[in-house]
């Protein structure tokens, strides 16, 4: 029986703890796609298809030490195979060894089991200071004219 919008988060999250991004990928549709709304700098604004989230996911466990993830809010949509989940992740940069808290807002559908669609809505400055990429980050955003 395919799995919830809700039970397929959780299992992602779960997965993420215990940094088996092979079997996070594992969740998506074959061309399932994942968004970042809010992405800016070097990071990608969309990844198309299990092989590109794979790609993306397998550095994850050498940037972040995600030790902690809050109780999940879960909001349900008129859609059954969309929920808008809320929460925080707690852990240390691998980089700087600094803590650091991420929240998110992930509006996330689930068809036949699998991810078709996660929209990933989370702050570009809050991770780039806990991967210690800061300064980088904030030269991207800078007109070519003014570096």
């Amino acid at each position: 029986m395919p799995r919830t919008p809700e039970e397929t988060m959780r299992r992602l999250l779960d997965l993420m703890l215990a940094k088996d991004t092979d079997a996070v990928a594992d969740l998506w549709a074959e061309d399932g796609t994942a968004e970042f709304p809010f992405a800016a700098g070097t990071s990608p604004r969309r990844l198309t298809g299990r092989k590109e989230v794979r790609d993306y996911l397998a550095s994850f466990p050498q940037v972040y030490d995600l030790r902690e993830i809050s109780p999940i809010t879960v909001h349900h949509t008129q859609r059954p195979d969309t929920v808008v989940v809320e929460y925080h992740a707690n852990g240390h940069s691998v980089r700087t060894g600094e803590p650091c808290r991420m929240d998110y807002i992930v509006v996330i559908t689930v068809q036949d089991g699998s991810i078709t669609r996660f929209r990933d809505y989370w702050n570009p400055l809050t991770n780039a200071a806990a991967a210690g990429t800061l300064p980088e980050l904030l030269d991207s955003l800078r007109p070519e004219t003014a570096r």
